[in-house]
């Protein structure tokens, strides 16, 4: 798996984290090997310019996902998944560190931007979140994704509750 981490916000952020969660995200949609993906990690200005120019809306976003190859984690009888490009995830530290102190269960900017990553890579595969079934299979894949990262890591304490909308 290539992927990528650029950290161009001014912010410090646990790069390696992101890298690592993006990985075993991939690894867990059963996504190939050789796919590539690229992390990008803006200040507020810079995504709140993305978010204008992509979608029409104001002010900055915790996450954005572009996809390339548009490719999706193969069916259980496939053998073999397809390898490609699947895109570029932009987070903003700024909005993280903001969603992290107001979540219900408080957690680290890092944290956030972990979550984020995992949510950036299911838009990349197709996930979406607009109706409440897709919502509900997003965010169960998400929170199954990050729990199963942090038991891996031998993180303790309650994973971050899903602060993106």
């Amino acid at each position: 798996m290539s992927i990528d981490v650029n950290n161009e916000s001014g912010t410090e952020v646990d790069e390696q984290a992101i890298l690592d969660i993006a990985r075993y995200a991939l690894a867990r949609m059963r996504i190939h090997p050789l796919s590539e993906l690229s992390v990008i990690v803006v200040d507020a200005g810079a995504m709140e310019q993305l978010h204008i120019q992509w979608m029409d809306l104001p002010g900055p976003t915790d996450v954005m996902s572009f996809p390339m190859d548009e490719l999706r984690p193969p069916s259980k009888d496939e053998e073999e998944p397809p390898q490609g490009l699947l895109g570029d995830i932009v987070l903003c530290p700024e909005v993280a560190e903001k969603q992290g102190t107001e979540a219900p269960t408080q957690h680290s900017m890092d944290e956030e931007l972990q979550l984020l990553t995992v949510h950036g890579v299911l838009h990349l595969l197709g996930y979406d979140h607009e109706e409440p079934d897709e919502k509900a299979e997003m965010f169960g894949l998400q929170a199954a994704i990050v729990d199963g990262w942090r038991a891996e890591k031998g993180l303790t304490g309650p994973s971050p509750a899903p602060t993106v909308s």
